[in-house]
């Protein structure tokens, strides 16, 4: 199976390669996709891959800026069979004011504020510490599985069908290394990275 991460001026430096070395350890044949990548994020790219992950990213607004002209392919991707996976923007970015819309439902802020952190989420009945900067809360309906939530009850990670294919998408980023954290003068937290795995495997399933 194949995967195609983005990365280009709606990603930040180090969120794509982080997705692609969990994809690559979920036994996925990992490409890069962006304006100045050797392939181009258009639907003929994206019907000959099995997953599309869009990555964190700066904010709301500036990634759709540059994300909205690919609407309608990684729609159709989906639609037709494809996986998206997003991490903290790529998980707005799937909601729908503005975004993809490919949730049932929508997302907002989880928190009120965009410093980094370490977030505690219950993730499957067991409490995990993860780095967040303004990550998502995820406004899904009953459509959508629950994988995580906040200590607050809200949506942090969720998995849910569109029309043929399936969207996985997590507000925090589990995919985060050690260096994320002491770059950002933060506490350490254990490698959550296999909560990312989790994610993409029931993505895929």
């Amino acid at each position: 199976m194949s995967a195609l991460v983005y990365r280009g001026p709606a990603s930040l430096a180090g969120c794509p390669e982080a997705v692609a070395s969990v994809l690559a350890a979920s036994g996925l044949d990992v490409r890069y996709v962006g304006p100045d990548e050797d392939l181009a994020l258009t639907g003929h790219t994206l019907a000959g891959a099995t997953l599309y992950a869009q990555p964190g990213g700066g904010t709301l607004r500036q990634g759709w800026r540059r994300m909205r002209r690919h609407r309608h392919a990684v729609r159709r991707f989906v639609a037709d069979g494809g996986h998206y996976v997003g991490f903290c923007l790529g998980a707005y970015l799937a909601g729908a004011t503005p975004g993809f819309g490919l949730l049932p439902g929508d997302t907002d802020q989880a928190l009120d504020t965009e410093d980094d952190r370490v977030v505690e989420v219950d993730w499957g009945g067991t409490r995990r510490a993860v780095f967040a900067q303004d990550p998502a809360a995820l406004l899904v309906d009953g459509r959508a599985e629950v994988l995580a939530r906040y200590p607050d009850g809200q949506a942090a990670a969720a998995v849910a069908p569109y029309a043929a294919g399936r969207v996985g998408v997590v507000g925090p980023h589990p995919e985060a290394t050690r260096d994320w954290f002491t770059d950002a003068g933060l506490p350490v937290a254990p490698d959550a990275r296999d909560l990312a795995r989790d994610l993409v495997a029931k993505t895929l399933a």
